[in-house]
């Protein structure tokens, strides 16, 4: 019988191995290439899993701390935080945008007066003269896009909170359809692999919001005790920018400072004191504390994580460093450390 020749029979062995290894790395850059168009939906993807990660966590504390029934423990943390939103959005929602309008109103004259003392007159009147010269359409034009953009984060916020739901009802439904993706005698450990992140992101989440919380506490009663007007305002703005490490705590910092600069230098000196105050009660006490339980990240990790994903992904990049840095953490322990350094394949 007559074999029918291969395309490449023509070629030497050589040739059929370069041509092999250029088939491949043509083949690694068109999937970095797929990957990088679709950065925008895995990083969504992502965050689904992160919230995913948290709603099963609360679910999980309520089968093994109040003992209720698995089938019915994670509708009730679903009631429970959308309750506990409410709430807060009840009681505290009017004080709180009461405050934030206040401090809205008063920026633009707040910044006339920090750049005034800065000896720089009416910062705002190089707006005004571009709307004048015929700048006003285009300005139009870029609230319009900014329109869409916000319409669009928020149709991405509510699937990405559909997803979460999803994700969470059910994880293991998902983690054996994505370990199946792998080859019978690798699935486990990818099962393996993703317990253990999604454990690391649990305990890192947690101390997070136990660390933003107490920034914004003791930031709103420093800036109230030293007289800052919208205190509360000023205070959920540091505890909410605190989820950043290291330029968080800067950004919480400079509305309080710009206030602060308005009405007196030492008013300033305050209102520094308190900033610097509080990060320092939150580094040398309530992190140490934290990390004991949650996950531990190098300092310097953190911050190229930041940096690196910041440049890549923008905005949101910045916002999932750590957690990003987090999930690549875990994945080098168990996927190089523990796979490949201590336990290196068997040649027989």
């Amino acid at each position: 019988m007559n074999e029918k020749p291969s395309r490449f029979s023509g070629l030497d062995h050589d040739d059929r191995r370069f041509f092999r290894r250029a088939l491949i790395v043509f083949g690694l850059f068109a999937m970095a290439y797929f990957f990088w168009l679709l950065a925008g939906t895995l990083l969504l993807v992502f965050a689904a899993i992160l919230i995913a990660v948290i709603l099963r966590a609360f679910s999980f504390a309520l089968e093994r701390h109040a003992h209720v029934p698995r089938a019915i423990s994670f509708y009730i943390a679903l009631l429970v935080v959308g309750v506990a939103l409410a709430g807060f959005v009840y009681f505290f929602g009017a004080q709180l945008q009461t405050q934030l309008t206040d401090l809205l109103s008063q920026l633009p004259e707040q910044i006339d007066g920090f750049a005034a003392r800065l000896g720089i007159e009416d910062p705002l009147s190089e707006i005004e003269s571009q709307l004048d010269d015929g700048f006003g359409a285009s300005l139009f034009g870029q609230a319009a896009g900014f329109g869409y953009t916000v319409i669009g984060g928020f149709t991405n916020l509510l699937l990405l909170i559909v997803a979460a739901i999803y994700l969470a009802y059910d994880p293991k439904l998902y983690r054996k359809l994505f370990a199946s993706l792998f080859p019978p005698d690798q699935r486990h450990g990818v099962e393996d692999v993703m317990l253990a992140t999604g454990a690391a992101l649990k305990k890192w989440f947690l101390g997070q919001m136990v660390s933003m919380l107490f920034v914004g506490l003791l930031s709103g009663l420093g800036y109230w005790a030293v007289g800052l007007p919208t205190p509360a305002a000023l205070g959920l703005i540091a505890g909410f920018t605190n989820f950043i490490p290291y330029i968080g705590p800067v950004l919480g910092a400079v509305p309080a400072l710009v206030f602060g600069f308005n009405i007196s230098l030492e008013m300033t000196l305050y209102a520094l004191l308190v900033a610097f105050a509080v990060q320092q009660l939150e580094g040398n006490v309530l992190v140490p504390l934290i990390q004991k339980r949650a996950v531990a990240m190098p300092p310097a990790v953190a911050l190229f994580a930041i940096i690196i994903f910041g440049v890549l992904f923008g905005f949101i990049g910045i916002l999932l460093a750590v957690p990003l840095a987090v999930t690549v953490m875990i994945l080098v322990r168990k996927l190089w450390i523990e796979g490949v350094v201590e336990h290196p394949p068997r040649h027989d």
